[in-house]
């Protein structure tokens, strides 16, 4: 499997099939974060396009830092398209009339949150779950079934066959690795 920066590289060099083999190989982590914040499967297909094409538009230009963290850069920018998402339709709601129908006029309001605590809360939430990808897969997915999907242990062990107590072997380690990980980034998970 050849790494990133080398089918980035080969891209850049007129292989397009160098970009697809890349697409192959993130598209559905980065589908599934976008889809995990957004709820709608269309709007999230437009937002995991528009991420894309601001990679290509990005690659083309040359201004591609190559840290080794493509797939980090690339969650960033569907993080920014995601937070833009929001950012417009919190300017923008849509009203319904007294019998429930959908209105045509809009107003600008003033959010419950403020935006600075609203992207501190954002840049949080997609720091776990960059951190998250970076967990072993059993972990990974014990994790997300609890977190995200409320699922209880019992059904976590049913689903992944295996027993309630090694779930919960799974998420504690991957707590702990999580945590682990939070600390070599200095990062900081509160407000």
């Amino acid at each position: 499997m050849l790494p990133d920066n080398t089918l980035i590289q080969q891209y850049l060099n007129g292989n397009n099939e160098a970009f697809e083999t890349l697409l192959s190989r993130y598209k559905q982590r980065i589908f599934s974060f976008i889809y995990s914040k957004i709820k709608d499967r269309d709007l999230a297909d437009d937002i995991f396009q528009d991420t894309f094409i601001k990679v290509i538009k990005t690659l083309k230009k040359g201004t591609y830092n190559d840290e080794g963290r493509f797939l980090s850069w690339v969650m960033r920018i569907a993080h920014n398209l995601i937070v833009d998402h929001f950012r417009r339709k919190q300017r923008m709601p849509m009203y319904e009339s007294h019998d429930k129908e959908k209105d045509v006029f809009y107003r600008v309001s003033e959010p419950t949150q403020n935006i600075e605590d609203l992207l501190i809360d954002t840049q949080i939430k997609e720091d776990l779950n960059t951190l998250m990808l970076e967990l072993p897969s059993n972990q990974l997915e014990v994790l997300r079934m609890r977190l995200y999907q409320d699922m209880s242990f019992k059904e976590i062990s049913e689903r992944t066959n295996v027993s309630i107590n090694t779930s919960l072997g799974r998420m504690r380690y991957g707590l702990i690795n999580l945590r682990k990980l939070i600390d070599a980034r200095n990062l900081t998970m509160t407000q």
